[in-house]
C-alpha cells in the first residue's frame, strides 16, 4: 500500500469513528427525548383529567348557586333543570333500547 493510500485509509477511519461517535450521541439524545416526551404526555393526561374534573365542579357550583339564589334568577335555574331533565330522559331512552 502506498503512503497516499495509507493516509486516505487513516482519514477514512478517523471520519468513520467520528460518525460512529456522533451516531451514539444522537441515539442517546433521542432516547432522552423519547423519555421526556412520555413524561410530558403523562403529565398532559393528568392535567387534562384534572381540568375536566375542575370544569365539572365549576358547573356544579354554578348550578348550586343558581338553585340557592333561585329568587334572583329563577329563569336560569329553570333552564338548567330542564336541561338536566332532558339529559335524564335521553339516558332513560337509551337504557330502554
Amino acid at each position: 500500500m502506498t503512503e497516499r493510500e495509507t493516509l486516505l485509509l487513516r482519514e477514512f477511519k478517523d471520519k468513520l469513528e467520528q460518525m460512529i461517535g456522533l451516531h451514539q450521541k444522537m441515539k442517546a439524545e433521542s432516547q432522552l427525548l423519547k423519555e421526556e416526551k412520555k413524561r410530558l404526555n403523562e403529565q398532559l393526561n393528568l392535567l387534562t383529567i384534572s381540568n375536566r374534573d375542575l370544569a365539572k365542579k365549576v358547573e356544579d357550583l354554578r348550578f348550586a348557586k343558581t338553585l340557592v339564589g333561585a329568587n334572583e334568577d329563577s329563569h336560569e335555574a329553570k333552564i338548567k333543570i330542564n336541561r338536566l331533565v332532558r339529559e335524564i330522559d335521553k339516558c332513560i331512552s337509551l337504557l330502554n333500547k
